[in-house]
């Protein structure tokens, strides 16, 4: 049991009471734990690329996303984006243009407080 954790009886059921900053951590350890998978190398051990790479920006788009305390609404909305593109984006099997990808990473840096990249 967690040292911050009350076991709580209520009727024949046990319940155990977290801090809520424990509680979000944890919420936020499954999520995590919820990416999607990087394929599979083929035979040769190359990965295919556009499966990779998709898999990849999905991943840190999630991660991101937790580190800033953000759920898939917020993000999307603060990025001018619809929630159903966001999801389908961080399931790694949805190739999203340049322009999306650039709102959605403009905004995380943000939230996390990195510098904003520089436009060529």
């Amino acid at each position: 049991m967690h040292a911050n954790a009350t076991l709580l009886k209520l009727g024949k059921n046990d319940y155990v009471v977290l801090p809520r900053t424990e509680y979000e951590r944890m919420v936020a350890l499954a999520e995590i734990a919820e990416l999607p998978a990087l394929p599979e190398p083929d035979e040769k051990g190359n990965y295919p690329g556009v499966e990779y790479v998709r898999a990849s920006i999905a991943r840190n788009i999630i991660k991101d996303r937790i580190k800033a305390g953000f759920s898939q609404k917020e993000l999307a909305d603060r990025a001018g984006i619809r929630v159903e593109t966001l999801c389908r984006i961080e399931t790694g099997k949805h190739t999203a243009s340049v322009a999306t990808i650039e709102k959605i990473d403009r905004v995380l840096r943000r939230l996390l407080g990195q510098p904003q990249k520089r436009r060529r």
